[in-house]
């Protein structure tokens, strides 16, 4: 039997059911009143592990903000990213294409000229500013919010195009946007410049800004906190004018239903965090060596980030902080008096990096997963692709509900567009509307999920039920699958002694069947790889 990935009769997995009124559904809804229609906010954190948060595991990172929202609302246990890197992730998000559909396979730069990684000279030349980007007229989440009636604002990273590449978030359906366009700006948190709505707002000053590989002064002291001043003393930090422009975004469309997306570049190096909050952890952990000297040459990058005096406490910093904005957000939406008819999801965009500026084996980012070289971000093992997901919804969603629905981001667009009221444009994904207002008898499955991707050997995967098929070095000729079985949570889940393949002959085939159904080729032809067995 042919496998459908949009299965409308499987049966739906054991969740909890909250005794809540149903969400009105997408084909009956149309003619909702703005009134009826419900705030959506979409944070997106950048590299974030499953296991970074408190109500996942994380015991060293406090996140009381974060954990409060899967405690008023659902925490996933089986949703997963479409890629184990930045722009395949952003883009399957925003349009519900998974990889083997995507326009966007792996991240790649819109030019590859010489300065792109230099500041100053992108800040001359926004031509060569920002990463590949889609096609003209590619329906996003962005362009069906807007058709459905909704404000619709991004903060944040975007990372799907260049300010002047006709795929800006002002070109794709984002009325409001605020942040870093060009995913290499994103990497200092004391930039130059952000963007706003197709102009450039100056944060700080350019002479003053340091490049990443930027060194300690010669002669300075590696152990003295000081040492590292001129990376971000005097300096306005990035994610702090990233918050304020959500406040007022939330603040300027309270009277209407407006939908926001905050893609902060948190936790993703470099290590840069207010002093305060990285005094706490310095507290918390003691002393620590600093990344510098010898150590700071093991970034893999064709650039270093930069020296950081206290990479633990830092890395926690950044997340605890941010954490702390959520807090805060959830406090203006209630003094606002909209927090009960806000949905707000939670996630982060692939697993978490393996590179000296990320200490994410110390942090055990990817609990109960493995992290760390080969295990997490570029990899498609459950520690690269497996993510946080957090629903909350005051007025509809029960409080405290874990759900093991097995999904990935494809399903954002069918979900939120029928949560607006609007059909939803060609999609891989399953709403989860039934799921979220309480109702997941009546929740439809995937029959499978799948992911290719091309870099780092090349790599294929497939989740159906509890098994996960995994085939690396795709581009080296391999065509070997190993089949694990996922659904006990673990460190050794997908070890080489834990492959069930010659066992199951049976499910390796369904398997096949799922990959030739799904692989399509794509216009770009980097981003191809050969699967014919």
């Amino acid at each position: 039997m042919k496998l459908n990935k949009l299965s409308k009769t499987a049966l739906c997995m054991a969740v909890p059911t909250a005794a809540v009124t149903p969400v009105v559904c997408s084909s009956c809804s149309s003619n909702n009143s703005d009134a009826e229609k419900p705030n959506i906010i979409f944070i997106l954190m950048d590299d974030a592990g499953y296991g970074d948060f408190g109500c996942y595991g994380q015991t060293k990172t406090e996140t009381p903000n974060i954990d409060a929202l899967a405690q008023n609302g659902i925490r996933f246990t089986d949703m997963y990213t479409a890629a184990p890197v930045s722009s395949p992730s952003r883009c399957c998000l925003i349009t519900g294409q998974n990889m083997g559909n995507s326009q966007i396979r792996d991240n790649v730069e819109g030019q590859y000229e010489s300065g792109i990684w230099n500041f100053n000279t992108v800040d001359r030349d926004p031509s060569i500013e920002g990463q590949m980007g889609f096609k003209p007229g590619t329906p996003t989440l962005g362009t069906v919010m807007q058709d459905a009636g909704y404000a619709t604002g991004m903060v944040g990273k975007w990372g799907i195009g260049g300010p002047e590449s006709g795929s800006a978030p002002w070109d794709m359906g984002f009325d409001f946007y605020y942040g870093c366009v060009c995913q290499r700006v994103a990497h200092n948190y004391y930039p130059a410049y952000m963007w706003k709505n197709g102009k450039k707002e100056y944060i700080n000053d350019p002479a003053t800004v340091t490049h990443p590989g930027t060194k300690l002064d010669k002669g300075a002291n590696p152990l003295d906190p000081a040492s590292y001043n001129k990376y971000s003393e005097g300096k306005t930090y990035a994610p702090d004018v990233m918050y304020d422009n959500v406040v007022e975004f939330v603040r300027e469309n309270k009277d209407k239903p407006f939908f926001l997306m905050w893609t902060t570049p948190f936790p993703h190096s470099p290590l840069h965090a207010p002093k305060e909050w990285v005094d706490k952890y310095v507290a918390k952990y003691g002393d620590e060596e600093p990344l510098a000297g010898d150590n700071f040459h093991l970034n893999e990058w064709p650039h270093n980030y930069y020296p950081c005096r206290y990479p633990h406490a830092t890395y926690s910093a950044m997340i605890s902080y941010f954490d702390y904005q959520v807090g805060l957000l959830v406090e203006e939406l209630k003094r606002l008096g909209i927090y009960e008819n806000t949905v707000i999801m939670f996630s982060s965009d692939n697993g978490p990096a393996n590179n000296a500026s990320s200490p994410t084996v110390w942090m055990d980012s990817a609990y109960p997963y493995r992290c760390g070289k080969g295990w997490g971000k570029r990899t498609l093992h459950e520690g690269g692709i497996r993510m946080p997901f957090i629903a909350s919804w005051p007025a509809k969603i029960k409080r405290g509900v874990v759900s093991d629905y097995i999904g990935n981001f494809a399903d954002v667009m069918p979900t939120i567009c029928e949560l607006a009221g609007v059909e939803a444009p060609a999609n891989d994904g399953v709403s989860i509307v039934p799921t979220l207002s309480g109702n997941p008898e009546a929740q439809k499955q995937h029959d499978y999920l799948y992911w290719e991707f091309p870099a780092a050997g090349g790599q294929v995967a497939v989740r159906m039920g509890k098994w996960k098929g995994l085939i690396k070095n795709v581009s080296k000729g391999n065509r070997t699958m190993q089949l694990f079985d996922v659904s006990v949570p673990g460190k050794e889940i997908e070890m080489d002694d834990k492959d069930v393949a010659a066992q199951h002959p049976e499910i390796v085939e369904k398997m096949w069947k799922c990959i030739e159904e799904s692989h399509h080729l794509a216009e770009y032809e980097p981003f191809n790889i050969d699967l014919t067995r």
